[in-house]
Order: C-alpha cells, then sequence, then structure tokens
C-alpha cells in the first residue's frame, strides 16, 4: 500500500510529520511512503504548483497525506500559477468529487466551543461537499463592461450527472448514520440550486429510509449556530461546503480539530485538515496536528480498508484530549510536537 505525503506550505511539513509519526506507531504490514512537492514549495523548486512528477505519484498512491498549500509570495503569480491550484488540480485529474468534513465536539473540548456548551455537545455531522464542479471549475475570467469597467466572472455550474452522484454519496452516508440527509442550495435565486435541488429529490427514490429536507444555504449558516444538533448529513456543493465547514470547524472548537477526506469512484482518497497553510506560524511549533492526525486516521478507514487501526488513532486523540493535551489554538501550551507525543502516548 503506497501513501502519497505531500506536506506542501507553510505548516504542513510540521503536521504531516506529526500524522506520519502515529502511522508508524501503528506499525501497518506493507505500507509504504513517497514524498511529492506541491504548492508554493513546488513552484519555488520547479516552477508549478502541481509537477508532473508529484502528479504521477498521486495516481500510483492509494492514498494522499496532504499538509496545505499557501504562500504569501505567490500572491502575485497567475492564477493558474498559485500554490491552491495544485488542490484543485488533483481533485480534477483524480476524480475527487465527494468531500466528507465530519464535525464532532469532543466532550472535553465543549468550552473551546464559540457556542454555548449545551448547543455544542449535541454537534455530531457530516458534511458531503461536491469538489469537482461549481465556480472553482467553471468558467472565469476578467474582462470590460461596455462602460469601460472592470468586472470578474466565475460561472457556477453542475450537470445532474455531477449532482447525482454526489447525492448518492450523501444518501449512503446518512443511511450509515442516523438517517438523515438535508440538502444544502439556494433554489430560490441560482437555476443552478434549482438542478441539484431536482435531481436530488430524484435520487431520494432510491433511499426511503432516509429522510430528506432541503435548506437555504443562509438559513444553513444560521441553523449551524443556533440550533447545530438538528443535522445528521449535510450535501451541498463546493462554494456552499467550503464555506459551511469552515463555520462548522468553530462550532466544535477549533479549525485545527477538522479532518477531511476527498474520495473517487474507486475510494481513491487525499486526505488533509480542512485548515490553511497558516503562514502566520509557520516554523513556529504553535500548529495543532489533530486534524492531520484525524485525517490519516480518515485514510486507513476509507481507501486502506484498515477500519480497527482507524478506531485506534480516534481514541488515542479522545484520550489525549481527555488527559489534558492542549495546543495554542484550543487555550493550551503544548507545542506541535508535544501534541503528536501525548497522542503516541494515549495509542501505546
Amino acid at each position: 500500500m503506497l501513501i502519497a505525503l505531500f506536506p506542501g506550505d507553510g505548516i504542513g511539513p510540521e503536521i504531516v510529520a506529526q500524522a506520519k509519526r502515529v502511522l508508524d506507531a501503528l506499525a501497518i504490514p506493507g505500507i509504504r511512503y513517497e514524498e511529492g512537492l506541491v504548492g508554493g514549495a513546488a513552484y519555488k523548486a520547479v516552477g508549478h504548483p502541481l509537477p508532473p512528477e508529484t502528479l504521477e505519484l498521486a495516481k500510483r498512491a492509494d492514498a494522499i497525506l496532504f499538509g496545505a498549500v499557501g504562500d504569501p509570495d505567490c500572491d502575485s503569480l497567475e492564477r493558474h500559477l498559485r500554490p491552491e491550484q495544485a488542490i484543485l488540480g488533483l481533485r480534477k485529474e483524480l476524480g475527487l468529487f465527494s468531500n466528507l468534513r465530519p464535525a464532532k465536539v469532543f466532550p472535553e473540548l465543549a468550552d473551546a466551543s464559540a457556542l454555548k456548551q449545551e448547543v455544542a455537545s449535541a454537534i455530531d455531522l457530516l458534511i458531503v461537499r461536491e469538489t469537482n464542479g461549481d465556480v472553482y471549475f467553471g468558467e472565469k475570467g476578467m474582462r470590460r463592461t461596455p462602460e469601460g469597467l472592470r468586472e470578474g466572472y466565475d460561472i457556477m455550474s453542475y450537470n445532474e450527472e455531477q449532482v447525482r452522484r454526489i447525492a448518492h454519496q450523501g444518501f449512503q452516508a446518512a443511511r450509515a448514520r442516523r438517517g438523515k440527509l438535508c440538502s444544502v442550495d439556494k433554489a430560490n435565486v441560482l437555476e443552478t440550486s434549482q438542478l441539484w435541488r431536482d435531481v436530488v429529490i430524484e435520487v431520494s427514490a432510491d433511499y426511503p429510509d432516509v429522510a430528506l429536507s432541503h435548506m437555504y444555504v443562509d438559513n444553513a449558516a444560521m441553523q449551524l449556530v443556533r440550533n447545530p444538533g438538528q443535522f445528521d448529513v449535510i450535501v451541498t456543493g463546493n462554494l456552499f461546503g467550503d464555506i459551511l465547514s469552515d463555520q462548522a470547524s468553530m462550532c466544535v472548537g477549533s479549525i485545527g480539530m477538522l479532518a477531511s477526506a476527498t474520495l473517487n469512484d474507486s475510494n481513491q482518497g487525499l486526505y488533509e485538515p480542512i485548515h490553511g497553510s497558516a503562514p502566520d506560524i509557520a516554523g513556529q511549533g504553535k500548529a495543532n496536528p489533530l486534524a492531520t492526525v484525524l485525517s490519516a486516521g480518515m485514510m486507513l478507514r476509507y481507501s486502506l480498508n484498515l477500519p480497527e487501526q482507524a478506531d485506534r488513532i480516534e481514541a488515542a486523540v479522545a484520550k489525549a484530549l481527555a488527559d489534558g493535551a492542549r495546543s495554542f489554538d484550543l487555550g493550551g501550551t503544548m507545542n506541535t510536537v508535544e501534541m503528536g507525543d501525548a497522542v503516541l502516548a494515549a495509542l501505546n
């Protein structure tokens, strides 16, 4: 089993290193690693955020453990050369269309949430986000209006097959959890969302055991802070899912706690924390590695079919927190390596 390690930029190398320590401690037979350059690090080294060698490694790998991309030094580059194009390119080239972002409050962190403890404690949801379409992949550009004004445009679009396959992912996830699926759109003003809603309703006929509801994205954002316990699985598009999952991270205490998996049809996946490269704290040992460690657990569960080892990682993170391990973002003083040490101690 080949795992591609793509640490990337900023805090990426620091947090991926801790996740690899945890994986190594499991001593899983047959796992091997190869490392590749992505993002700003790749651009600075070879002139492109997703070099051919990195893409070739990604295609060969059974799974990818990804750190983060983003480098202020690259902000003035042409868009196709910016670090973020690495993740978009991998999603496109590997057909990674289904992004799973769980959000659940560890009991020990209920007081770290921006919400009241009794509200935060009820959070146990999964956001299923489509990641191969929407404005991120639509036609885009800059132009002049007839009046001579500069105008930027990004076209939001989905075809029915794209919606249908992510809808199946959402229904299947809900069926494996508590049997409730909320489809989030903006069908009252967007034709793209109207198609989304129509197709999700069509797919629902295959899942009579799952209760389907619909919610406009602005209301969903409000409900995530008002009554997040009502949600089981949320299925939504690329843009809305990006925003709502970041919001959910603060509801559970810190963006440093949320893991994610992005899968294709063959369950090959890219696993990454949902936070960015955090260049302001890179190299200072302040990054929380737990989201990356939990992403490694998701990798074992979804792509490598090792659920027992995934359970061990999740239990070790929970025990480390229960024993008082706290990084800076959680109000503590433990550095990145010390948080990794705490998970390893709990694992053993």
